[in-house]
């Protein structure tokens, strides 16, 4: 069943890699609960097939980067990114993105928060095996306010300016 406006989001976990060792946080893959993550926070976060992938790399994570302060300023805590890559991996794009700091890259190696919101994506016969679809959402204490989903292909409605104009 997928997620949809005022559901809460399910159990789960989503693994960060830390550039930098601080309390509580080692250096490499760090994995967090998402009941942990959202607690208390508004949070505008995106989703997508994959990491270095085309329009990801080129359109979806640079249009978040580039909004950020305007998130901030209309009192998002924070930006994530989540794709079904490793954490290792997800590091490496968000370096490449120059995204440290300003996303939060997560990773969903084995699909399974993707699933528990229902948004999956087989993409197995084109090599690359089950995937997040393309969507945005705007999470207040882990309840979803606003959910973007894009139909397979396009990138029209989960842009970081469709989910900055939906913050009023």
């Amino acid at each position: 069943m997928t997620i949809k406006v005022g559901d809460r989001l399910p159990e789960g976990a989503l693994a960060e890699f830390i550039e930098t060792e601080t309390e509580g946080c080692s250096l490499g893959p760090n994995t967090f609960k998402v009941s942990d993550l959202v607690k208390g926070k508004k949070i505008a976060l995106f989703a997508l097939p994959g990491a270095f992938t085309p329009t990801c790399s080129a359109k979806h994570v640079p249009g978040y980067i580039q909004h950020a302060a305007e998130f901030k300023a209309k009192g998002v805590d924070e930006i994530w990114c989540i794709s079904v890559n490793d954490a290792f991996v997800m590091g490496a794009w968000g370096r490449d993105q120059k995204a440290t700091g300003v996303v939060r890259m997560l990773a969903d190696g084995s699909a399974t928060f993707t699933k528990a919101v229902g948004l999956e994506f087989d993409l197995t016969e084109k090599g690359m095996g089950v995937r997040s679809q393309r969507y945005s959402m705007l999470l207040e204490d882990g309840v979803v306010k606003q959910l973007n989903l894009e139909a397979p292909g396009k990138f029209e409605v989960s842009n970081a300016e469709t989910l900055l104009g939906q913050l009023g």
